[in-house]
């Protein structure tokens, strides 16, 4: 039986090209998608793969408008029962809230695998045929479904959940925690650790075309009320606070939040160490604030806007949606 694949493409550094095998800069989102569907036609796949353009732009600029265009392309892929499994190619600044994203307000039941590559593609050593032939490994495997959103970056599968990316350059540039990776996959194989955590299929949020403003503000030595109030404007409603260490943020900047939060702005304490949990403070009942746990602040934003989106401010009802992250 043809595992027949869907592939939705976004533009970014696979889809790039720089004019020179050996040059630094390069243009993301050169590649349509019929052109670079044919140039991975000769690695002999055993996949039949449909290509449809959403965008073709570097994913720094992507968004509420992408993202409108993307989730109900997905949504009509996976109603396709042809249709075995979705691929997103995608730019990796950006790749992992569009991956949560898609995790939270996507169904479970067929794989939905987000790829990119950290090369242009005229680029030695260009990583996105592998990246891709990865990806369509994945994607065909009926034991990707019911793991929620997969990223494959680096010969590695993480759940849309945990990944982010923690380098500026290098293949290996994604790593995930709190688990790192799910699965070891090259062209040929494909080794999960663990069995699917997702069973139903059902998503966790219905999607919304008007994700309410969230905004991160990003803690400093010196951070103070005056820094949080030109970061917060009046369609503003709910803040992540990139803090310091365990999300912790000067005194002043606290208070300025505090008082945010009693007039009922939801504010969430996330991180801007790379890895480690944000837990409840004493303090963050009085405070009315929220702690992240294991997300980053851009996904702590995510969830908190969509959270908002279905109407919950309530900050025990925010923590506990972040509880069970």
């Amino acid at each position: 039986m043809t595992t027949r694949l869907t592939v939705l493409a976004t533009g970014g550094t696979i889809a790039g090209i720089a004019g020179s095998a050996i040059a630094h800069d390069y243009r993301a989102g050169e590649i349509g998608i019929e052109e670079y569907l044919e140039k991975v036609g000769g690695l002999g796949l055993e996949a039949e793969l449909s290509g449809r353009q959403i965008a073709n732009i570097d994913s720094a600029d992507i968004g509420p408008g992408v993202w409108n265009d993307l989730h109900p392309a997905i949504e009509e892929a996976l109603a396709d029962e042809a249709c075995n499994g979705i691929i997103v190619t995608h730019g990796t600044d950006t790749l992992e809230e569009t991956a949560f994203l898609l995790d939270l307000t996507l169904p479970a039941d067929k794989p939905v695998v987000v790829v990119g590559a950290m090369r242009p593609a005229d680029a030695v050593g260009y990583d996105g045929l592998r990246n891709f032939a990865n990806a369509v490994r994945v994607a065909s495997d009926p034991d990707a479904a019911g793991r929620g959103v997969l990223v494959v970056m680096g010969d590695r599968v993480f759940a849309a959940r945990d990944v982010r990316k923690v380098r500026t350059r290098g293949t290996e540039a994604f790593r995930g925690f709190p688990r790192e990776s799910i699965g070891l996959v090259t062209p040929a194989s494909l080794e999960w650790f663990g069995a699917p955590w997702r069973q139903g299929g059902s998503a966790t949020f219905e999607w919304s075309d008007k994700l309410p403003e969230v905004v991160i503000v990003y803690a400093y030595a010196g951070f103070d009320a005056a820094g949080v109030e030109r970061q917060v404007g009046e369609n503003t409603r709910g803040i992540v606070v990139a803090g310091v260490g365990e999300g912790n943020m000067p005194e002043s900047a606290r208070q300025a939040l505090v008082a945010m939060a009693k007039r009922g702005l939801p504010v969430v304490r996330a991180s801007r160490a790379d890895e480690g949990l944000v837990d409840r403070e004493p303090e963050d009942t009085e405070n009315g604030f929220v702690a992240s746990r294991a997300l980053n602040p851009q996904k702590a934003r995510i969830l908190l806007q969509l959270l908002l989106a279905r109407g919950i401010t309530d900050p025990a009802a925010i923590q506990s949606a972040f509880d069970g992250r």
